[in-house]
């Protein structure tokens, strides 16, 4: 055992590693999986001078961890209560994107989200883990990941590659603001489904419901009603494709969804707006906006730029 490491006194819900996602093996059915909120992802690492290791994701409320070693920088991102007690007992209110220093037997208190779903830890230097197929995601569903693939477990302890106490306080002031609509192109059925169906898809809302991970999200509104096949031969489907079940509720296609799919698709959320869909937690409301194919990749240079803005004002 090295002498720098977290030992997780609470797991959290959902807490997981985290990287870019792991490219190129849906053939053996395996999605990119990676962080939920890749601009989050990217911020919290950047804060602690790291550029893609792995961070710890976490939904609603994340672990509890008690540092032990030489002095480290950490840093939260997303919409977070977190709070820091040091040795002699002080406690520090946490204010995310903005690094902080952890001394030996400090606590690190991920508290909860607020009205959002995901948040990143990193740490400077970065976690000690074993790469699966070129990728420190973890894929819990099949096992496949640092630990085996399984999420963040009480007494575990998570090894930290190098410590480092820079003195350069790094802040950002960045807001998670929420958009009127998500923004999706047409998927391959898209002509499988009534014109009245297609007008409640893109002028009613939809709500959230609970059944929600990071392998799908569940949406519930009006009936979108099927005029061709309610199931089709299962052909492969990417993040963020909506497909519609013979019941007419619309399923998103999240992070670890399954790599090929039976059920029509109606369209697929951009990839701008894949950050914001993410963060919406049950009984949000949800609405939909058709762009076409230049207009997304438009929006989304327009994302990668705003990211880069950030990142740079970091630096």
């Amino acid at each position: 055992m090295k002498s720098n490491f977290f030992e997780v006194l609470r797991p959290g819900i959902n807490s997981t590693f985290q990287d870019l996602g792991r490219e190129n093996f849906y053939h053996i059915g395996l999605p990119f999986s990676g962080a939920m909120d890749n601009r989050n992802y990217l911020l919290s690492n950047t804060l602690v001078n790291n550029k893609y290791e792995a961070a710890i994701e976490f939904a609603y409320q994340g672990p509890l961890l008690k540092y032990y070693g030489k002095s480290t920088v950490i840093a939260v991102s997303g919409d977070v209560n977190f709070s820091i007690t040091k040795k002699d007992k002080k406690l520090i209110n946490g204010e995310c994107y903005k690094n902080y220093v952890l001394e030996n037997e400090d606590e690190l208190d991920i508290i909860s989200t607020n009205k959002s779903v995901y948040g990143y830890l990193s740490v400077s230097g970065g976690f000690v883990l074993e790469k699966i197929l070129n990728s420190y995601s973890t894929f819990s569903r099949a096992k496949i990941g640092p630990f085996k693939g399984e999420k963040l477990f009480v007494n575990q302890k998570i090894l930290i590659n190098k410590t480092s106490d820079f003195k350069t306080q790094k802040k950002i002031k960045y807001v998670n603001t929420k958009i009127e609509y998500i923004r999706i192109i047409k998927a391959t059925n898209f002509d499988f489904f009534s014109k009245k169906a297609v007008e409640n898809f893109l002028n009613k809302e939809f709500i959230v419901t609970k059944l929600t991970d990071r392998m799908g999200m569940r949406i519930k509104g009006p009936i979108i009603e099927n005029i061709k096949e309610k199931n089709i031969r299962s052909e492969g489907i990417v993040k963020g494709t909506i497909q519609i079940p013979p019941d007419g509720d619309p399923i998103i296609m999240l992070s670890d969804h399954g790599t090929i799919g039976g059920y029509p698709k109606i369209g697929v959320v951009i990839s701008a707006d894949y950050d914001k869909l993410v963060q919406l937690v049950p009984n949000t409301k949800i609405k939909f906006k058709l762009v076409n194919l230049p207009e997304a990749e438009k929006i989304y240079e327009i994302y990668r730029l705003e990211t880069d803005n950030l990142i740079n004002q970091i630096k």
